[in-house]
């Protein structure tokens, strides 16, 4: 099968590789019609996580089942489904109390960062474990480049939004001002999430194309670079953000949530942490911080953020562009 594969840090390539196959009675077998390329793609890509080369990348997968193993049984051959972006099995605490993503048995597609990672859906097929509580039966009036939101970024979105503000009384949550630290397509799922519940949401970005973007679902653009924990402090009598969102990683941004808070604030963070952090502990005891962060446990439709189809033999031009912010989200097809 054609498969793109990781060589070295900034270069991918399209190669020829094994088709895979059943190896566990629970597995099956995808043929790949849509695979998304997510922003932490690029941590690998430039070398932020070091992590061995020649596996291939991807986890946002929609496409057909191939094949089923024996154990399988809510898939047949032929059914469209997506793929969430790790796999779980369905014996453990955690998947029991719905916090599917820390299964101790759980494997992360299109990695190699530990040994639970296996080969992504950048490629024409995918083995998935666990199938029957992996995959989701794919309705078939979405269209494909619109479902490869729901493996990773739509939920994930809304779980940065929703895991506070789905807490809260309906006044309250109306009430709450938000602040989204990244407008990307993650940012834009947990913008788009929030307004469900709140009336005020900011958001900030470096990239005004991006803001342009946020501001058609309704919400309010602050550059980065014009002072937006000012002006969030300037709109609310002093006081800052109830809540801030954080998508993107690293600690300028968690630093910026800090900011934009008000005391007793919030701060939900679904940005991958590929370093550590350091922690300002006076200013994070001084407003009496509350931080939830983690991976979202994933078990319309904004259109736009699948703006761009590719094919995967171009998949060196598809990381430029990708890279370089020139498109939303791309969506590669075998």
């Amino acid at each position: 099968m054609r498969a793109v594969v990781f060589k070295e840090v900034g270069r991918v390539v399209v190669e020829d590789r094994p088709t895979p196959r059943i190896e566990d009675p629970r597995d099956a077998i995808v043929k790949v019609t849509a695979a998304g390329l997510y922003g932490s793609d690029l941590h690998w890509f430039h070398g932020y996580q070091k992590i061995p080369a020649d596996f291939i990348p991807g986890h946002e997968i929609v496409g057909l089942v191939e094949a089923v193993g024996s154990s399988v049984s809510k898939f047949k051959v032929g059914q469209p489904v997506v793929a969430s972006f790790s796999s779980q099995c369905s014996q453990c605490i955690y998947y029991e109390k719905g916090q599917t993503s820390r299964c101790p048995e759980y494997y992360l597609f299109g990695n190699r960062s530990t040994e639970r990672d296996i080969d992504g859906g950048q490629a024409e097929y995918v083995r998935i474990p666990y199938a029957d509580t992996t995959l989701t039966l794919a309705p078939k009036s979405i269209p494909k480049q619109l479902l490869v939101l729901m493996g990773d970024i739509f939920p994930t979105g809304y779980f940065c939004a929703s895991r506070f503000l789905k807490r809260m009384k309906p006044e309250e949550a109306k009430k709450t001002v938000v602040a989204v630290v990244g407008c990307g397509p993650v940012g834009i799922c947990a913008i788009a999430s929030a307004l469900t519940w709140s009336d005020t949401v900011y958001a900030i970005d470096m990239i005004p194309e991006r803001l342009a973007e946020a501001e058609k679902i309704g919400a309010k653009p602050l550059l980065l670079s014009e002072s937006p924990a000012e002006t969030i402090r300037d709109a609310t009598q002093g006081r800052g953000a109830d809540l801030a969102l954080e998508v993107v990683g690293g600690q300028e941004p968690f630093n910026l949530c800090i900011d934009l808070i008000r005391p007793f604030g919030i701060i939900s963070s679904v940005g991958v942490q590929t370093s550590d952090l350091t922690f300002r502990g006076p200013t994070l005891h001084g407003k009496n911080v509350t931080i939830e962060w983690g991976r979202c446990p994933v078990y319309d439709k904004v259109s736009f953020l699948c703006d761009k189809k590719m094919k995967l033999e171009d998949v060196v031009k598809t990381y430029e562009i990708f890279d370089g912010r020139r498109a939303h989200k791309i969506i590669l097809v075998p």
